[in-house]
């Protein structure tokens, strides 16, 4: 299993793929975005990437840019670990909300970093559930399981997986109400990861079902599809 470690500091590069490599995978390593741009676009090869970790800082494109990159192009589901800045709130964001699968912290740990390698390949692996071919139907949305496709009246919508999985979840228990923590594990299978994934994920979710959306946060507990419409609860948009 082959690892992309892109980072500009050297010493952060062999102490990560030291750890990597006890863990048995082989590590592709490169110092700046460009480099790391034309590794991920090799596929089909004995060093295929299976995942990156990739540095915020580093050379053009940073992680950021390039993990934007990454998930447009033709590598979208590649696992992504993201190397920020101690406290650097606004770079986690911009990470998950770029289609990060984690980040990690500087100065940190090498050997949680392998764990997180670990986990989210673990996570990635994972067999897909056999889906509902039952259409979704709720207000003027349309959803078909199997065909991931998503109708708001006649207009398609461009979701990306993890939002695709977040609606079915959400239209399959209308009214119930999740944790982040819940909907980390039942609608991804993270068993364990940021909570702001989630936050993210449902604010791009209303944000491209519009105005007609039936997310709801019920405060102090969670998300719930329609819950303010059965329960008479205030929604928040």
């Amino acid at each position: 299993m082959c690892i992309l470690v892109a980072d500009d500091d050297p010493v952060v590069r062999e102490v990560v793929r030291r750890y990597l490599e006890r863990d048995g995978r082989t590590v592709v390593e490169t110092g700046d975005g460009r480099a790391a741009h034309a590794v991920l676009a090799r596929t089909g090869t004995p060093d295929d990437v299976e995942l990156a970790v990739l540095d915020v800082m580093m050379p053009e494109p940073g992680g950021i840019d390039l993990c934007r990159a990454v998930r447009a192009g033709q590598r979208p589901d590649t696992p992504i670990i993201l190397l920020t800045a101690l406290g650097d709130e606004d770079d986690r964001v911009l990470g998950l909300e770029a289609g990060a699968d984690d980040y990690v912290t500087k100065p940190f740990s090498p050997r949680e970093l392998a764990l997180r390698v670990a986990s989210v390949l673990r996570r990635s692996s994972r067999p897909e559930p056999a889906p509902d071919q039952q259409l979704l139907r709720d207000g003027p949305f349309t959803v078909d399981p199997s065909a991931q496709l998503v109708f708001a009246g006649d207009t398609a919508l461009t979701l990306t997986p993890r939002e695709f999985d977040l609606l079915v979840f959400l239209l399959r228990n209308p009214g119930r109400v999740f944790s982040r923590e819940s909907l980390l594990e039942q609608v991804w299978g993270w068993d364990f990861g940021d909570l702001s994934t989630v936050t993210v994920h449902i604010k791009r979710l209303r944000a491209k079902l519009g105005a007609r959306h039936r997310i709801d946060t019920v405060w102090g507990r969670g998300y719930a599809w329609g819950r303010a419409e059965l329960a008479g609860e205030p929604s928040d948009a």
